[in-house]
């Protein structure tokens, strides 16, 4: 199976940095990586010619004028261009194990998107992470306990392995915690709820949005947690301003059987 990772990016090198540092020591080879730019500089562009030259994996960079948030409209850019089956979507300041492929890989099933967690990390812990291209693939459980106790992350359950099973999938119809900084979903299903929703403006909910809708479209929400965690570097929050259009258009989604985004993947295919 081959997976299409999607990180949406803006201005954050350094964090970028991180994130493909923890994608070149995957133990599962079989992925590419398209890169989801909201409008970012030379630095950034920089970065991803640094890697693209290195990496074992393909590197592509999708980019778009930077005209505010739009990272629904990035993401589906990047999806576009994906060779994929599986498309798990993630952020700059997402930093994966080296199991996380191989995690979602097993946890992949037809008829279902698998939505992970993430552990997030102190301001200066994770200045330190991103100061050193994200140095903190190999630490084993025991370093990640003493991380906690000294206030470092803020927890540590994620970071227990569980197996597969039925408990996964006993709530299939829950959006709440799915979240595009660790969501996977197979990219056919992607295509037939026609991507995300490009209506949506400015930060928050577009994330939800998908989520509800391949839920209406028959799609089921598969638990990854206590599989395939990412540790979430501390950034300033972006501007909340267009929170409760956002709302106001999510409630009218989850009142609606609605399946496919009127403006979405399908404008780039």
């Amino acid at each position: 199976m081959r997976i299409a990772v999607v990180p949406a990016t803006y201005n954050r090198p350094d964090m970028l940095t991180a994130l493909l540092e923890g994608y070149l020591a995957q133990d599962y080879r079989d992925f590419e990586i398209i890169i989801a730019d909201d409008g970012s500089g030379e630095a950034t562009s920089e970065v991803i010619t640094r890697y693209q030259r290195c990496a074992p994996f393909r590197i592509a960079h999708v980019w778009q004028e930077n005209r505010g948030y739009r990272a629904a409209t990035i993401r589906n850019k990047a999806v576009a261009q994906a060779n994929a089956d599986y498309v798990i979507f993630t952020d700059q300041d997402c930093i994966p194990r080296p199991d996380f492929l191989s995690s979602h890989a097993r946890l992949a099933e037809r008829g279902w998107f698998v939505a992970g967690n993430r552990v997030l990390l102190a301001e200066n812990f994770s200045r330190h992470v991103a100061a050193n291209s994200g140095s903190i693939h190999d630490l084993k459980f025991a370093q990640w306990l003493y991380r906690m106790i000294h206030g470092d992350i803020n927890r540590i359950q994620p970071l227990i392995k569980l197996p597969d099973g039925v408990w996964r999938k006993l709530h299939p119809a829950r959006w709440r915690g799915a979240k595009t900084c660790n969501l996977a979903v197979w990219h056919d299903d992607l295509v037939d709820v026609n991507g995300m929703d490009e209506s949506y403006s400015g930060w928050g909910l577009e994330d939800s949005d998908l989520v509800i809708r391949l839920i209406h479209s028959g799609v089921g929400h598969k638990s990854g947690r206590y599989a395939c965690p990412v540790f979430h570097l501390w950034h300033r929050e972006s501007s909340r301003d267009d929170l409760e259009a956002n709302r106001l258009r999510l409630q009218q989604v989850l009142n609606s059987t609605h399946i496919r985004a009127a403006q979405g993947l399908d404008q780039y295919c």
